[in-house]
């Protein structure tokens, strides 16, 4: 952590003004539990991933799964992830006192790919995926 005069997030010096050190740890803590709820939807995300699998392992026709089951256990899968993600931020926040800008786009952009890949293009309008695009294409530079 830098001691100079660069701005250091919700870290706490010595001398700074007593209220302010109070209101920091107070916040860090709230973000503590945040990380312990966040551990929690991670192995209740799990448990979800497994219990569609085992739906779709059990119908008819039994252990095959279907284009829609497939989609299905997709985005089960991929929000799961999208919650390790927003776990892995705020333990790097914790650690470090700065947001990482990369791995909060790097959340987004799985976050939309999640979205993308369970479309049902049978059920949504036109508008609504070029309304994606729309915010995938500015993403797609070759520069990022």
């Amino acid at each position: 952590m830098n001691t100079d005069t660069e701005y250091e997030g919700l870290s706490i010096k010595p001398g700074e003004d007593r209220l302010i050190s109070a209101l920091n740890a107070t916040i860090r803590l709230g973000i503590r539990a945040l990380a312990i709820l966040m551990t929690l939807v991670i192995f209740w995300g799990i448990a979800d991933v497994v219990w569609v699998i085992y739906q779709h392992m059990v119908e008819p026709p039994f252990l095959i799964l279907r284009i829609e089951d497939i989609l299905d256990t997709f985005g089960a899968f991929l929000a799961v992830l999208i919650a390790v993600e927003i776990f892995l931020n705020i333990v790097l926040y914790l650690k470090d006192n700065v947001i990482h800008v990369k791995l909060v786009v790097a959340t987004a952009l799985m976050a939309i790919a999640r979205k993308v890949i369970v479309f049902d293009f049978n059920k949504i309008s036109s508008e609504h995926v070029m309304g994606v695009g729309a915010v995938i294409l500015p993403w797609a530079s070759p520069t990022g």
